[in-house]
């Protein structure tokens, strides 16, 4: 896949090549963004154990849904090839866990960012917005889905919270970034990762952002069992801090909800380190970084 010019559409042809050349893969939607795309989500594996890793809520966080896809392919071809991955056997992890990947979950706020999305109705939408908040660079600010909501800010977990902490701020309407929408769960994008989560049984979440080089794992004094410990192995073998939310960010968060929901290990994982969008020069070194967060979320959850 060409990164230098990615888009909801290259990143579909992608998943679509994997899937011919891995016939074991298997792709569903979970629901539609405000634009009508699919929003794709891979399988890998046959386990009892359920994982699943979230990327680019943010749209100007899109290089880390190729983080993803690069790890589907890798995975997917060691399994064919009856190899390891990374130290662990491949096909034995496979029978093991079964593991989804949404390498894309604003899909329309990518295109805007990326450059696909430069015309017609939406487009417009979003230019309007951005011209109520001049000091927010458009296209290259917007983080929000393509109709101003804030897509990690939408779930039922201190949403009332991070409201008024929003609000405060200066976002009371949809803007490029941060407005936390009408209700919770406004937004069918997080409405489909919401709905999703409910329908499976995942022993762990990773939520991909950039940036920072950080890893988030609390909600608020929530602690579930194993969740340090494995945020502190995360930290060891990516070279990331392990911090708590700041108070501004620490609410309505998929990761929090999760944590909330559940009482199981969620993880915010911001990627890279600089301003976004990172510049895409800065994959390979990103990508290189979380191998041993994407493989831990699996290989730490059997330990549990």
């Amino acid at each position: 896949m060409e990164l230098s010019t990615f888009r909801y559409d290259s990143m579909m042809e992608e998943i679509n090549r994997l899937l011919l050349f891995y016939p074991f893969l298997e792709k569903t939607g979970i629901g539609n963004s405000v634009m009508g795309k699919e929003i794709p989500v891979l399988r890998i594996g046959s386990g009892t154990q359920e994982v699943f890793y979230g990327a680019a809520f943010h749209a100007n966080e899109w290089i880390t849904a190729p983080i993803l896809l690069q790890f589907a392919e890798e995975y997917a071809e060691a399994v064919a090839s009856g190899m390891e991955l990374y130290g662990t056997d491949a096909r034995s992890l496979y029978q093991q866990v079964t593991l989804y990947l949404a390498p894309l979950i604003n899909p329309d706020g990518t295109d805007l960012v990326t450059g696909a999305l430069a015309s017609g109705m939406y487009y417009e939408g979003a230019k309007q917005i951005g011209a109520s908040y001049p000091s927010i660079p458009f296209p290259d600010g917007w983080k929000a889905n393509i109709e101003g909501v804030d897509l990690n800010l939408q779930f039922p977990a201190g949403w009332e919270m991070a409201r008024e902490i929003k609000f405060a701020q200066g976002y009371g309407m949809p803007a490029p970034r941060d407005y936390v929408g009408e209700f919770p769960l406004s937004a069918p994008e997080s409405r489909a990762v919401y709905e999703f989560t409910l329908a499976h049984d995942f022993s762990l979440i990773l939520a991909y952002h950039t940036q920072g080089e950080v890893i988030y794992w609390k909600y608020k004094d929530l602690e579930p069992a194993r969740s340090r410990e494995i945020a502190e192995y995360f930290g060891r073998v990516s070279g990331y801090a392990v911090e708590e939310t700041p108070y501004a960010s620490g609410n309505a968060g998929y990761k929090d909800w999760f944590i909330l929901q559940y009482d199981r290990p969620g993880y915010t994982i911001e990627a890279g380190y600089g301003e976004n969008p990172l510049p895409i020069e800065d994959f390979p070194e990103i990508y290189r970084r979380n191998t041993g967060i994407l493989m831990g979320g699996m290989t730490e959850i059997l330990k549990s």
